[in-house]
């Protein structure tokens, strides 16, 4: 018994340890998410890795399931689902505006809601890095780079290789902006929060993350909108963007994207 203690003893003190640690200044290294300055600090970002624990351990059953979300997506490679996915990985700007139009209903540009245009840059940073505590603490191996496969984009791989694979970062915008997006238009909220779910799981589809690197991401995602509430700029954004989308939708202004096929890609995956 006094073993066990001994042992539960130094579990606790390697978890403090491990707690301590994440609270110090994170290494973020895809340069995506310092494209523009986050509203919170290092001291407010949600970077505790007691929100989401440790990813799956290997012959567990939840990598088991990581193999098997994989296996579905490799099935998808060459469809208009993967084409989607491969968009979705773009994170410099237009690319997470034009992702959510459709969603959105009405077109989101620096030209026409600049506010919310901003507001999605300034998150970004925000989601990416609060996933680098786990990141960097596990620098777990991506999918493609296990199983010596290829990803939706070739040109990322690069980056892929070196930056850590949970919990995605990607997921944790993803599912940001869709929560966000959905306070500004309440009216498509389940279309925004929908497409907040299905640009995480491109990343599933790409090859580019485990299925559980997507689930700690949105956890994450979640964790820092909560944070950013607190956050007078982003409340001052916010306001302004819930105006600015009803000038959109009161001027008749539609996305420009193909929003039938984005539907189509969308129909072929339950996100």
């Amino acid at each position: 018994m006094k073993t066990l203690h001994k042992q539960l003893g130094l579990a606790g003190l390697l978890w403090s340890g491990l707690v301590l640690a994440e609270d110090a200044a994170t290494k973020v290294t895809d340069p995506h998410f310092k494209l523009a300055p986050g509203y919170l600090n290092s001291a407010d970002l949600p970077l505790r890795l007691a929100l989401l624990g440790a990813p799956p351990k290997p012959d567990s059953a939840a990598l088991a399931r990581d193999e098997e979300a994989r296996r579905a997506a490799l099935s998808l490679r060459g469809t208009a689902r993967e084409k989607l996915a491969a968009a979705d990985a773009e994170l410099s700007f237009p690319g997470p505006a034009n992702a959510f139009a459709c969603a959105m209903g009405t077109p989101i540009s620096e030209k026409n809601t600049p506010h919310l245009y901003t507001l999605m840059q300034r998150t970004l940073t925000d989601a990416g890095g609060s996933t680098y505590a786990g990141k960097n603490a596990y620098n777990r191996t991506r999918p493609f780079v296990a199983h010596n496969e290829g990803t939706c984009r070739k040109d990322m791989e690069p980056l892929l290789r070196t930056d850590g694979s949970w919990p995605s970062g990607h997921s944790a915008a993803g599912w940001a902006w869709g929560l966000v997006l959905a306070e500004i238009n309440p009216a498509r909220a389940t279309e925004l929060m929908t497409r907040g779910l299905s640009f995480g799981q491109s990343r599933v589809i790409c090859d580019a993350h485990w299925q559980s690197d997507v689930d700690a991401g949105r956890i994450m995602g979640a964790a820092t909108v909560a944070s950013l509430h607190g956050n007078p700029a982003f409340l001052t954004d916010l306001a302004a963007a819930k105006e600015e989308v009803k000038a959109a939708q009161k001027a008749g202004l539609k996305p420009t994207e193909d929003c039938a096929a984005e539907s189509v890609a969308l129909s072929l995956t339950q996100h």
